[in-house]
Formats: structure tokens, sequence, C-alpha cells
């Protein structure tokens, strides 16, 4: 069976991480556009041959200098608008410092102009970019329920 070229387009696979410790998540500062200035969850691209969990992890080396370990994914983002580059999905995972990491201070790096550390109570106040307001309340939600979640889940 011949199968004729063919132009698809599909959504772009991205990844982001809540890393949290105690009552607290970390939050990095966009460089760029989208977004710039405004607070997000660490997080990118997919690389080609890398796996979902291993981008998770590359991505919040490379935005905060820390060694994580993935404990759960709180779901998957998938809304056609949530980004206004294009259709752009984003499986979010829960974590942790590592053991490994030296507990340092993270440091922004890459495309992140600064961290910081939010109380979870608080995030209501922050301006944040993306979806990451949503998702954070569903980890709230979460933290009590272990539930996954996703775009289109009520």
């Amino acid at each position: 069976m011949k199968i004729g070229k063919q132009q698809h387009k599909n959504p772009t696979p991205t990844v982001d991480t809540i890393i949290h410790e105690d009552s607290k998540v970390l939050l990095v500062k966009r460089k760029k556009d989208p977004f710039k200035e405004k607070m997000v969850l660490p997080g990118g691209f997919i690389n080609e041959g890398e796996t979902v969990e291993d981008a998770a992890i590359r991505e919040v080396k490379e935005e905060t200098s820390l060694d994580i370990e993935l404990d759960n994914i709180l779901g998957v983002y998938s809304d056609p608008s949530r980004d206004p580059r294009g259709h752009i999905m984003s499986t979010v995972f829960i974590g942790k410092i590592s053991d490994k990491s030296d507990k340092k201070d993270p440091m922004a790096g890459d495309d992140a102009a600064a961290i910081k550390w939010v109380d979870l109570a608080s995030i209501d106040e922050e301006s944040m970019g993306f979806d990451h307001k949503k998702i954070l309340m569903d980890y709230k939600e979460w933290k009590q329920s272990r539930q996954t979640y996703w775009s289109s889940k009520n």
C-alpha cells in the first residue's frame, strides 16, 4: 500500500514540572516572549529521541540548576489555546529536589530570568504565564485526591 506525501499539523509536545518542597512550589520568570517576565513552571520542548521524563529532568536542570526526582504525573494539558505560539500540549510532572542535588539554592539559567519559591496558598496572587495558574490550582486539588487531570476534565 503506497501512502502519498501528507502534511500533518500535530500538536507540539512539551513538559512542565511542579517542584514542591513543603507548602512551596518553584517558579521561574521567563526571559522571552511569550509571557516575558511572567512566572511559570520550569519546562520546555521535548527533543527528538527523548522521553518525557528525561525532558522534564533536563529542562528543570537547565532552568534551575537543580537535580530532581519525578514522583507523579499531574496530567496532560492540551487545550489548543493554552500557548499563543500554536497548539502545544504539556505533560505535567510533580517532582522534588533529588538527594543527589547539592540542595543548593537554585540558579536561573537557559531562558529563566529569575527563580522563586512561592507558597501554594498564595498562588492566586501570582501573575503567571500560559495556563500554569490553572495547573497549580489542579495541583492543590491533586494533593487531596491524587487524581490525574487533563484539559477537558470537569
